[in-house]
C-alpha cells in the first residue's frame, strides 16, 4: 500500500472506530508499518485539516471527530477540474482562502488514480486573464477580517480610499457582501454618511473589528446603487 492509499485508509480506520481511540501501535500493526511512520501520517492528516486529536492515558490514542468529516466520496476528474476553475474565480474575494482549503480537503480523499487523472486534466486548462489594472488588489487578510466581523456581528473600523485615492476612516456596520464580475463589495451602514454604502474590497486599506456589537438593521441590499446590476441572492443549491 502506498502512502496516499494508507492515509485514506487511516482516516476510514479511525472513522470506523470513533469515538473510541486507536493507539499508534495498533494502527502500525494494522497497516504493517512502524509506529514512527503512523505518527508521521497522523501529523500530515492533522496539518491538512482532518479533525484528529490525541487522547492521553493508558487507554488513549487517536480519535477522529466523525461529526466534522465527510464520509468517503468520489468525484470525477472533470468535477475536480471544475472546482479548481471555480477557485480561480474566487481570487481576491472574502472566501478565497476558505475555498482553497475546501478544495484541498476534497482532493485529499480522492483515490490515487482519480487524483492523478484530475491533475492531468487540470494541467491542460489555461485561463485568460485581463492585464493588470492599476487598482490595488485586496490581500487575503483584509477580506478575512471583513468576513469574520460580519459573521460575529461586530462594527468595523475601515481605512477606505475613494476613486480619487483619498483615504478616510469610517466605522461601518457590516451587512453583507456583494459579488460582481469585476469587483467584490462590503455592504454596510456607514456611520460617517449615516446611510448604507458599498465598499470595494480592493480599496479597503485596513480593517479592524471593534468590540462593539453592530445593531440589527433591516436594509434591502437590492436598494443600493449597483450601477445598473441586479442584486440576486446566492442560492445555496448552486454550491451544495
Amino acid at each position: 500500500m502506498n502512502r496516499t492509499d494508507r492515509l485514506y485508509a487511516l482516516v476510514e480506520e479511525l472513522r470506523a472506530a470513533a469515538p473510541r481511540p486507536r493507539s499508534a501501535r495498533a494502527l502500525a500493526r494494522r497497516f504493517e508499518v512502524s509506529v514512527r511512520t503512523i505518527e508521521r501520517d497522523l501529523a500530515a492528516l492533522q496539518q491538512s485539516g482532518v479533525p484528529i486529536h490525541a487522547e492521553p492515558g493508558r487507554n488513549g490514542g487517536y480519535v477522529l471527530d466523525r461529526e466534522r468529516t465527510l464520509p468517503p466520496l468520489t468525484i470525477t476528474p472533470a468535477e475536480a477540474t471544475a472546482l479548481a476553475v471555480g477557485l480561480h474565480a474566487l481570487a481576491g474575494t472574502p472566501f478565497a482562502v476558505d475555498a482553497r482549503s475546501a478544495l484541498h480537503k476534497v482532493l485529499a480523499v480522492l483515490p490515487q488514480p482519480e487524483r492523478e487523472a484530475a491533475a492531468r486534466l487540470t494541467d491542460r486548462v489555461r485561463l485568460l486573464v485581463p492585464p493588470a489594472r492599476p487598482a490595488r488588489p485586496a490581500g487575503p487578510v483584509v477580506p478575512a477580517a471583513l468576513r469574520e466581523a460580519l459573521t460575529a456581528g461586530r462594527v468595523l473600523r475601515l481605512e477606505y480610499a475613494d476613486a480619487a485615492g483619498r483615504v478616510t476612516a469610517r466605522d461601518v456596520e457590516p451587512l453583507g457582501f456583494l459579488g460582481g464580475p469585476e469587483h467584490w463589495y462590503l455592504a454596510g451602514w456607514c456611520r460617517l454618511r449615516d446611510a448604507p454604502r458599498g465598499f470595494r474590497l480592493d480599496r479597503v486599506r485596513a480593517a479592524t473589528a471593534l468590540d462593539e456589537r453592530a445593531p440589527h438593521r433591516v436594509v434591502d441590499l437590492a436598494a443600493l446603487d449597483t450601477l445598473g446590476s441586479d442584486v440576486v441572492p446566492l442560492d445555496a443549491a448552486t454550491v451544495m
